[in-house]
């Protein structure tokens, strides 16, 4: 099958509209086998899907493991991104005290992470990147949960410390050809904007900030972006949880029990699309795609099933009056595009 592509901003780097996030390659939340992860990738070669994400925090190395090696049992027209930020240590036959990280991921490689924002930091991450992927370059490099999320209070800090180091070290790589594009891998687009503003970056990986749910990026990023020729890559549109399994109980809602202003919203969504015979799921993973900044979404898939799940949503048919009763409905914001 072949999907359609978009170009990535300025870049010149064509994506399939539905991409392929990584998370489950390294075992987030539960493990699986190598010959399924395999299976995994695979399948959604064959779905014709050519962007592929990772980074060495899934799994703390396995996730680059894994898909490097199913990397090289592909045609090599894929487009791959990997990200810097967080460096990986021998965890010590005594161990290490753990990270946040360890509870996301069931089984991961024996490794303990560690943020390192600095120049050589990331020089030593993307090395090790390589290693694991088995190649001696990527196309998309992105600096790694770099924001309020990940460091609170601490987060200007951190910021001023990627933007001595780890920016220099993105613009030396893409210098060098190394990389074909840099930017940031973040969840909230205040963070992204905040390096928009300060660098020149290609490209940013918002996870869940442009969803059903949440149209806040709307305010002042996307149109930035728009302005600039910065490429979106959209992730997390299912909000972790909730747009993909509905307003059930203990739905989960950016990784948090959703509050009851959430699950209420998501109900009228449900409602909507109800009357219209779609998947929740299913407009869900097609309403970024509106915003012309948008390039590709990328939901996870953890094995073969999920995969052929992903593309029979991102082609089941809505009807436009679906999306002009959400509008209507305040369930939209009236600024958003409306898929076609």
């Amino acid at each position: 099958m072949t999907l359609p592509t978009r170009t990535l901003g300025r870049t010149g780097i064509e994506l399939t509209t539905l991409g392929f996030g990584s998370t489950g390659l390294g075992n987030m939340y539960r493990a699986q086998t190598e010959d399924g992860a395999m299976a995994t990738v695979e399948a959604a070669y064959r779905a014709g899907i050519r962007y592929f994400d990772t980074a060495p925090l899934y799994g703390f190395g396995l996730a680059e493991h894994r898909m490097g090696g199913a990397r090289r049992r592909l045609k090599p027209d894929i487009v791959l991104s990997t990200k810097a930020g967080w460096r990986l240590f021998p965890r010590g036959a005594s161990g290490e005290p753990g990270s946040a990280a360890d509870s996301l991921f069931d089984h991961p490689a024996p490794f303990q992470p560690r943020i390192d924002y600095s120049y050589d930091g990331v020089m030593r991450s993307f090395e090790d990147s390589l290693q694991r992927l088995g190649t001696d370059r990527v196309d998309i490099l992105l600096l790694h949960d770099c924001d309020h999320r990940n460091h609170g209070d601490a987060y200007r800090e951190r910021f001023d410390e990627a933007m001595a180091g780890a920016y220099r070290a993105l613009l030396s790589l893409r210098e060098q050809g190394a990389v074909r594009a840099i930017g940031a891998g973040l969840n909230e687009w205040e963070a992204c904007q905040d390096f928009a503003e300060a660098g020149d970056f290609d490209c940013f990986l918002l996870a869940g900030r442009y969803t059903l749910l949440d149209q806040t990026s709307l305010d002042s990023f996307l149109p930035l972006c728009e302005r600039r020729g910065i490429g979106i890559i959209l992730g997390g549109p299912y909000n972790s949880g909730i747009l993909a399994t509905g307003a059930v109980p203990k739905a989960f809602y950016d990784y948090a029990p959703a509050s009851p202003a959430i699950l209420e919203r998501t109900r009228a969504i449900e409602a909507v699309c109800l009357r219209y015979a779609v998947p929740l799921r299913a407009a869900a993973l097609q309403f970024p795609l509106s915003h012309p900044a948008i390039t590709t979404v990328i939901p996870g898939a953890r094995d073969v099933a999920e995969v052929e799940e992903n593309l029979h949503l991102m082609t089941h048919p809505i009807p436009y009056a679906l999306w002009l009763e959400l509008r209507q409905a305040g369930l939209i914001k009236c600024q958003a595009g409306l898929p076609q």
